[in-house]
């Protein structure tokens, strides 16, 4: 389903400014990264196969009344071989979007490994987290807060802004919500940066 990795990773330069976030979509595989990104884009379930590369979609999101912010999103294979790679794509992203499979508990350390090692790279640093407790739809799925304590979320560095939200690609429960908190992370990281610039 996906396409090679290492020909499209994008660069600073791949989207002109203002006209979409760029957000990387990662996580282990089968946690639903790719039913998420179809459910965004389609408004419908999607069964999807395991992606061997990524897969890029631009999505509409509406945000209150007649405004609506445009996310670039690059959902990317979670099979470990391809997840040292993640970085190629994670450089200079607006946000991140680490999806979880909450119905899988036995699998949540390492996803707790992959999450801290990735958002504490050099080129991730202090960009903003969202975490999508995936599959709150199946039975025994643990909630947002208790992937919250699992995945040690708030052991990220403290200039890391981050959200969990509980999320099932199925209904599209819980995207919106997980969204709008993305976008407000973004913006609040991006006056920081500007005002920093200012006093300097």
């Amino acid at each position: 389903m996906g396409n090679h990795l290492t020909e499209m990773a994008p660069t600073a330069s791949f989207l002109p400014h203002f006209q979409a976030l760029h957000v990387v979509v990662i996580g282990l595989d089968s946690a639903g990264k790719t039913s998420l990104l179809y459910r965004l884009k389609f408004k419908e379930f999607v069964q999807s196969v395991p992606t061997k590369g990524f897969n890029t979609e631009k999505i509409r999101v509406p945000l209150g009344g007649s405004r609506g912010i445009t996310f670039q999103v690059w959902d990317v294979g979670g099979q470990e071989k391809l997840r040292p790679l993640w970085r190629s794509y994670t450089r200079r992203t607006d946000g991140l979007v680490f999806v979880v499979d909450a119905a899988e508990a036995e699998r949540l350390e390492e996803a707790k490994v992959e999450l801290h090692r990735i958002s504490r790279a050099s080129d991730n640093q202090g960009v903003p987290v969202l975490v999508l407790a995936n599959k709150q739809d199946q039975p025994g799925a643990l909630s947002a807060a208790e992937v919250e304590k699992r995945l040690a979320v708030r052991e990220l560095a403290a200039a890391t802004l981050t959200h969990v939200q509980g999320c099932s690609a199925v209904d599209g429960l819980g995207l919106q919500p997980g969204l709008e908190r993305l976008y407000e992370m973004i913006l609040k990281r991006k006056k920081t940066a500007r005002a920093g610039k200012k006093r300097r």
